[in-house]
């Protein structure tokens, strides 16, 4: 996608007569679908303008120029990109960044690679700028094809801070860039004729309508080197060996992706299993091996805490293969191969959510938005993990969106995971949740001593944390304590501090980090931050620390789970919701399911823990 195109001298006529914005804010609103904010705007006109002098410079009238054009499977924008022909005769594309930077928005820092940059309302980190042309350059490297075909293309880019005085200081000229600004150069206010007589160097024989052509045309999609290169960084993040079911979910998986390209028909497999069973460690095992064959793959998720968590894993190649279910909602029909779909319980109803960015909104069924634009979806269910009213995946959607969307019954596949990695390897735990939660009767006799388990229920939240605190000290980052969504979720302070919402006496934790939620379950801060349901899930641990909230409790009386929204600040789970005692039951299911070795519990409602104990083979601590 582009917001502009044409010629040099089409694009100068525009900035003369000050309609560059405004053509770039129309095409804006149609194409991304959400309005121009003003700083947005302003920068088009003052950075479009000033690079029009450089490029009077070279007297360069017919090249090709492109503004505004989004990078394959990203939502980051090239400012600019011009074409033409170099004295060698080499067919040349560059990459210009445009920064309106001056000298007292920034800040030196410490952290290698970065510069601290003044936002108006806050100071924040961010890369040299030829730090991004880099990383530009090696995205249109890895997915637009004209790059890597033998017809060779120079692709170069450079960097444009025209506000920035390099006489004054030299934050951005530190030693630390000077590599990067001899591969990728930096051009500062004093340069409108040092950067014209650099893009002359590299256009001027040639308009470069050919290599335009070629560029908009070009095929998209992955490199085999860079699927290869992921392939290696996901293989590195396994932790354990398919076996039994999950080698027979996988050979399937794998045999659908290598022939999808030449079946006419869409295959949908379904892959169900509970906490522990296995799921995400198939999808990324299999994620992994499809793309070391060279075919494209994604991964998709509902959740923000556990995609992000990914990315940092896989590292910042890697990254852009992670996604979110809304992000394949403007995808042509089968314009992807494989798409795995995890946390499949997490599909919503469509993808309009106020957290949805605009460009990527669609009033359409989310599902079908997912089966459509790939020849193969892969869905990683667990359908006693829906725990809000919006989240709506469950098995049967799934089959009969795929049927109303022509994939023929004998292409849907469905297995079901049972063996169990987490809970000690024992089934019987998570099935002895389920019964005293009355989610589902067990399929077998229920001894929760039996089930190799270790469970003790506490006498006050300071014991739970003293247990966490004493994991964690034997092996760091091996424990977390989460809770029932019973209490307000701060915003930090001015000063970085967490508010200690969590509150109960005289304890006090606070939640995970608002700003930066993601990190909880991977990073060593989370083991000072209660969890949530929506950052624990996805992932497990060793040792797990649960304060049970008031929101659901066990009415003794009526022998029957009650739900209490008047303890909730889940506003997102209570309102409207018929729904709401399922949900509960569905949250504790999850945050029981946490850990491999040991589940320790606080209860604040004494006649919850008085049941519990009922059904218990020892009768706690």
């Amino acid at each position: 996608m582009r917001l502009y195109d044409g010629t040099i001298q089409e694009f100068k006529r525009d900035v003369l007569n000050n309609e560059i914005a405004d053509i770039i804010a129309r095409n804006f609103v149609e194409k991304i679908k959400r309005k121009v904010n003003d700083s947005e705007f302003r920068s088009w006109e003052t950075s479009l303008r000033v690079l029009k002098d450089s490029l009077d410079v070279p007297e360069l009238f017919n090249n090709k120029i492109v503004i505004e054009y989004r990078l394959p499977y990203s939502e980051r924008r090239i400012d600019v990109i011009l074409f033409g022909r170099s004295k060698e005769r080499k067919d040349t594309v560059i990459v210009i960044e445009l920064k309106q930077w001056s000298n007292n928005s920034l800040k030196k820092i410490d952290i290698e690679g970065n510069i601290e940059i003044n936002y108006g309302d806050h100071w924040g980190q961010q890369a040299h700028p030829c730090a991004q042309v880099q990383a530009y350059i090696i995205d249109m490297n890895d997915y637009i094809k004209i790059f890597r075909e033998k017809t060779h293309v120079d692709l170069v880019g450079c960097s444009y801070c025209h506000n920035y005085n390099k006489k004054e200081d030299s934050i951005l000229y530190d030693e630390q860039f000077k590599g990067l600004i001899k591969e990728y150069p930096l051009f500062s206010k004093q340069d409108v004729k040092k950067l014209g007589e650099y893009l002359k160097e590299k256009l001027s024989s040639d308009p470069g309508f050919q290599i335009f052509n070629r560029f908009i045309h070009s095929e998209v999609g992955p490199s085999k080197m860079l699927m290869e290169h992921v392939g290696d960084m996901i293989n590195k993040q396994q932790v354990f060996n398919l076996i039994d079911d999950q080698i027979a979910a996988r050979n399937v998986i794998i045999d659908r992706a290598k022939k999808q390209a030449r079946l006419h028909d869409k295959s949908v497999i379904i892959v169900k299993g509970g906490p522990g069973t296995g799921k995400s460690v198939i999808a990324l095992e299999v994620m992994g091996e499809i793309m070391r064959s060279g075919k494209p793959v994604f991964h998709a998720t509902g959740s923000s805490a556990f995609t992000n968590t990914l990315r940092k894993m896989v590292g910042g190649r890697a990254r852009k293969f992670y996604k979110f279910f809304f992000n394949f909602t403007q995808m042509k029909e089968n314009e992807i191969g494989v798409l795995i779909c995890d946390e499949a319980h997490r599909i919503r109803k469509d993808s309009s959510d106020w957290k949805v960015p605009a460009m990527f909104k669609s009033t359409n069924p989310q599902i079908e938005d997912l089966i459509r634009p790939a020849k193969l979806s892969v869905f990683f269910i667990d359908e006693y993990q829906v725990v809000r009213p919006n989240e709506i995946g469950s098995v049967d959607l799934i089959k009969k969106s795929a049927e109303k969307l022509g994939v023929p019954k004998s292409n849907i596949y469905e297995f079901e995971l049972k063996t169990q990695f987490r809970c000690s390897g024992s089934d019987s735990f998570l099935q002895w949740i389920e019964d005293v939660l009355c989610i589902r009767e067990s399929e077998m006799p229920l001894s929760l001593n039996a089930s190799g388990m270790e469970f003790k229920i506490v006498d006050s939240p300071h014991t739970l944390k003293k247990i966490i605190d004493e994991k964690n000290k034997e092996k760091p980052n091996s424990a977390r304590i989460v809770a029932g969504f019973c209490w307000p979720w701060s915003n930090p302070k001015p000063d970085g501090t967490l508010v200690n919402d969590v509150k109960i006496g005289d304890f006090e934790m606070p939640w995970e980090n608002k700003r930066e939620y993601w990190k909880w379950a991977m990073d060593e801060s989370g083991m000072n931050q209660v969890g949530t349901v929506y950052t624990s899930q996805g992932f497990e641990f060793e040792y797990i620390g649960i304060i049970f909230g008031k929101d659901l409790a066990y009415w003794k009386e009526k022998e029957t789970w009650v739900a209490k929204p008047s303890y909730s600040h889940d506003s997102a789970a209570i309102k409207g919701n018929a729904q709401l005692i399922k949900h509960l039951k569905n949250v504790y299911r999850v945050l029981f399911s946490r850990a491999h070795k040991g589940v320790y519990v606080y209860f604040m409602d004494k006649e919850t823990e008085d049941y519990f104990k009922s059904k218990m083979d020892n009768k706690g601590v």
